[in-house]
């Protein structure tokens, strides 16, 4: 499995929202949230097979605004290959 980069931003407005329906779908405590700092944004690292099957940790209704990055990390080797 691939490790993706879930962005999920909502507004000041939606907050509560926002929240309570990350909640109800078990992946509150999976999030790292800005709101406190007025950054309403939704941060989680998810193992998932695709970056479609990560988005499904946000609820239906902000996953039109989500962002999912796959992510990957280079060794010293691989750097060192680059030049």
């Amino acid at each position: 499995m691939d490790r993706y980069l879930v962005i999920s931003p909502h507004t000041a407005k939606d907050c509560s929202d926002a929240l309570k329906q990350s909640l109800y779908a078990g992946y509150i405590t999976h999030f790292d949230w800005g709101c406190m700092d007025g950054e309403h944004t939704g941060w989680a690292i998810i193992e998932a097979s695709n970056a479609n099957e990560a988005k499904l940790v946000v609820p239906p209704t902000q996953r039109s605004s989500t962002r999912v990055i796959r992510l990957n990390k280079f060794s010293p080797n691989e750097i060192q290959k680059m030049h």
